[in-house]
């Protein structure tokens, strides 16, 4: 049976939420978003985190600061209906849902306002609190915080938090204009020169399990702004949110394992969507995590997934690690099934250079990859299967995105499935190295934009593992409940 708590999410939806926006991108969403999470958790509250856009960064400090696996919202990359369960069925048994939003609240992919943090906002019915820097500025904010409230005025602005607030003076003359002119609660005054530091590197914010000083970075931000944060005030506001439509019901269970997938899953490699190992799992595969630094030999796996990560900044620890190199340079000729996005591609193929250091990887794909000081690939694309694969049937259209800085010395030789119908002008038309049964690509997907995806990766693999003569298929078996 359903606790008081979870039948009244299934019923009713009437979960607690808020939206941490602002009027500009670097504003600070990301260090109030922890902070939050971390203060309400520590009250007690079972906090679900979100992140609304593509982002796997923010998402692993969410995630620690919460306690509870951050999720994605993003319409560009899911459709709204799968969009809304999702974010209803991660909200089972919590107390409270925080959403950081991306960039300015009406900023969209389109001048149409379409997948703007706003519009987000305004499917899920939460109210949202922005924040301001509020930097050199005095009666001037009220007319920022009005523009942003009569822009979209259907979109529930419910407090406004204002950052780099500099002395008792200006905060006084701040709060006057905003009471003035604004009629909105004013939820936090957060001075410029407390330590709000997140860790960062060469590609911006450091991921959460690449910060060896995380743990103390949370606790820190946590302490700060619980003391310039109403944080009752802001509970109030997320109390108020409207129920959502109830939940339809859920379709076909999980299916009890057939194959064993391995995900690459460290320092180097951590980019990966908890719908996508969630999606794996139901369709039947158990999940086996290996260390690409660490584990010198792959386990006896029927099929490989290889994430998004960093591995630039680990190349000689990978290079070093050649037992697993060849190991998986052995699977991908056996014809084992292995997608891997972005860093993974870059791991696959013959070696990495960056800062005049070049790198070996494992060499299956037959091309160097450079990193270069501008993006080579940055924001939403549109993939279409155009050539002929064992993953996805061709027509089969994939919303994703891209951002990376390498790029592939070279595409002689290789065989591309996608055909890019959304990209940057100069980018490249093709995507989806297919080699045997490798499916490498920069694009990175998500499983409820692409339901099929992880249907097909477990058939592919259960395929090979019955298939004739394939080394695994005996080891295998007995590690393998029978469906």
């Amino acid at each position: 049976m359903l606790g008081n708590k979870e039948a009244e999410v299934a019923a009713g939806g009437k979960i607690p939420r808020v939206v941490i926006s602002a009027a500009q991108g670097h504003s600070g969403k990301t260090t109030v978003s922890i902070g939050l999470c971390a203060a309400f958790a520590e009250r007690g509250l079972v906090v679900q985190p979100f992140k609304k856009g593509v982002d796997y960064i923010d998402p692993s400090w969410l995630t620690a600061a919460a306690g509870r696996d951050c999720r994605n919202l993003d319409v560009f990359l899911m459709p709204e209906e799968a969009m809304l369960k999702s974010f209803r069925s991660a909200c089972r048994g919590a107390d409270l849902a925080v959403i950081e939003g991306v960039m300015g609240l009406y900023d969209s992919p389109g001048m149409d306002g379409k997948g703007s943090t706003a519009y987000v906002a305004r499917k899920l019915g939460a109210p949202v609190i922005l924040i301001v820097n509020a930097s050199r500025m005095t009666r001037s904010v009220a007319a920022v915080i009005s523009g942003y409230q009569h822009f979209e005025p259907e979109t529930n602005i419910a407090g406004i938090i204002l950052n780099n607030v500099s002395t008792p003076g200006h905060k006084r003359r701040l709060l006057t204009a905003v009471e003035k002119y604004c009629n909105l609660p004013v939820l936090g005054c957060i001075p410029p020169d407390v330590d709000l530091r997140i860790g960062e590197q060469h590609l911006g914010l450091r991921p959460h399990r690449m910060a060896g000083d995380a743990t103390s970075n949370i606790r820190r931000i946590h302490s700060v702004l619980k003391k310039h944060l109403d944080l009752e005030g802001i509970l109030t506001i997320a109390r108020k949110a409207e129920a959502l439509p109830a939940l339809m019901p859920d379709g076909p269970g999980v299916k009890a394992p057939s194959v064993r997938i391995g995900v690459v899953f460290d320092k180097a490699f951590n980019f990966y969507y908890p719908e996508n190992l969630e999606a794996l799992c139901r369709a039947g595969a158990e999940l086996v995590f290996i260390n690409s630094l660490t584990d010198t030999r792959l386990p006896e796996i029927d099929g490989l997934y290889i994430g998004g990560g960093f591995p630039e900044l680990f190349g000689a620890e990978l290079e070093a690690n050649r037992g697993l190199r060849e190991d998986i340079a052995q699977a991908v000729e056996s014809e084992m099934p292995v997608y891997a996005e972005c860093a993974g591609l870059m791991y696959l193929c013959r070696g990495i250079r960056w800062h005049d250091e070049w790198h070996e990887m494992v060499g299956i794909i037959p091309s160097e990859v450079e990193l270069c000081l501008e993006t080579q690939g940055h924001g939403y694309v549109v993939a279409e299967i155009a050539g002929e694969n064992p993953w996805l049937p061709a027509g089969t259209v994939i919303p994703g995105h891209q951002f990376h800085h390498s790029r592939l010395s070279s595409m002689e030789g290789l065989k591309f499935a996608c055909r890019m119908k959304r990209r940057r002008e100069h980018d490249p038309e093709v995507d989806g190295i297919i080699y045997k049964n490798l499916f490498a690509a920069y694009t990175h997907l998500h499983a409820l934009g692409v339901p099929q995806w992880a249907e097909s990766f477990v058939s592919l693999a259960k395929r090979e593992r019955a298939a004739p003569g394939n080394r695994n298929k005996e080891t295998n078996r007995e590690h393998i409940p029978s469906a």
